[in-house]
């Protein structure tokens, strides 16, 4: 089989280590791994998979993403199509393109409402889409205006207003519907001031580096912060914290395992930070096996202590 996949796709690597391209520096070997420059390899090499019957993974830039220590069976397609076109307040990006490239190059044009994306690790606009990805209380499909994919029944490209893109709580259609491939994004962003944009992206650049362990290779938030609301008295005496995220109908996922006093906990070369409790660090070593156990112990306590169930927003590749 690997001579005619070869034949068929040219450039296909066998038996690439995914520790090298996840912002975790953990997984094991991909049987076949490709690079998608254009939309035309990226359609070529989903043909291809089809015609060998071999299990599709698509992938960024890696972040918010555990793989396997014994890897990934199938084709690995790692999307890096990265065009901008700027049309006035209209940006249309291609799935692979960075988010912190995309932020900086807005500001540059004096366009606002991405601020919030300087600085996410290996973060990629179709990741970003697909796990509707948001900060500082600004959701990425605040300036959606239309996504186009791939669908792999037919291979066509199909266009999604933002409201067929289904967008809620850390998740898309296209989380839910595995026969889509996102190939690019069209936003909508306002004017403003570059000193006003600058502004803005410093203090989110200062908060992330302050409060988060960018020191340490991570999938970024292990957790979805729980859209929850405690009403258990004992509770609410005991963390008077509570009250202020009962306003807001948030629990940060951090302040809950810190308070289950997991902040510093180790299993391997994995540790959940001591800097941010929602963050599982890799501090030398780690596999994922150890940050799966950490993740178990974290959901256990978390649910025995505040009888709330964590949801994880790092995505699992290669756990068969």
């Amino acid at each position: 089989m690997k001579n005619k996949i070869l034949q068929e796709l040219p450039g296909i690597q066998k038996d690439v280590l995914m520790k090298n391209y996840t912002t975790y520096k953990i997984g094991g070997p991909a049987k076949y791994f490709f690079v998608a420059k254009t939309n035309e390899d990226l359609v070529k090499a989903l043909r291809a998979a089809k015609n060998f019957k071999l299990p599709v993974f698509i992938l960024g830039g890696g972040s918010n993403l555990l793989v396997s220590d014994k890897g990934l069976k199938g084709l690995v397609i790692k999307v890096s199509i990265d065009n901008i076109e700027l049309d006035g307040n209209a940006v249309t990006a291609a799935a692979g393109v960075n988010l912190t490239k995309l932020a900086n190059l807005l500001a540059k044009n004096n366009l606002t409402g991405f601020e919030w994306a300087s600085g996410i690790p290996g973060g990629t606009v179709g990741g970003a889409i697909y796990g509707h990805a948001q900060a500082f209380g600004t959701k990425i499909s605040s300036s959606v205006e239309s996504v186009r994919a791939v669908n792999l029944k037919n291979f066509r490209l199909e266009k999604f207003s933002k409201k067929q893109c289904k967008f809620s709580l850390k998740s898309s259609i296209f989380k839910k519907r595995k026969d889509l491939i996102i190939v690019s994004v069209v936003f909508k962003f306002k004017k403003a001031g570059l000193k006003e944009i600058q502004n803005k992206t410093k203090e989110f650049l200062t908060y992330r580096k302050t409060r988060h362990p960018l020191n340490f290779p991570s999938a970024g938030s292990t957790f979805v912060n729980p859209e929850k609301r405690i009403k258990n008295r004992k509770l609410l005496e005991k963390f008077p914290e509570l009250e202020n995220y009962n306003k807001i109908g948030v629990i940060p996922a951090g302040y809950l395992i810190e308070k289950c006093g997991l902040s510093g906990k180790k299993v391997g070369g994995a540790q959940i930070s001591e800097k941010h409790a929602n963050f599982i660090i890799n501090i030398g070593g780690a596999r994922a096996k150890d940050v799966m156990a950490l993740m178990s112990l974290a959901k256990k306590e978390v649910k025995k202590c505040f009888g709330i169930s964590l949801e994880s927003e790092v995505q699992f590749a290669g756990f068969y």
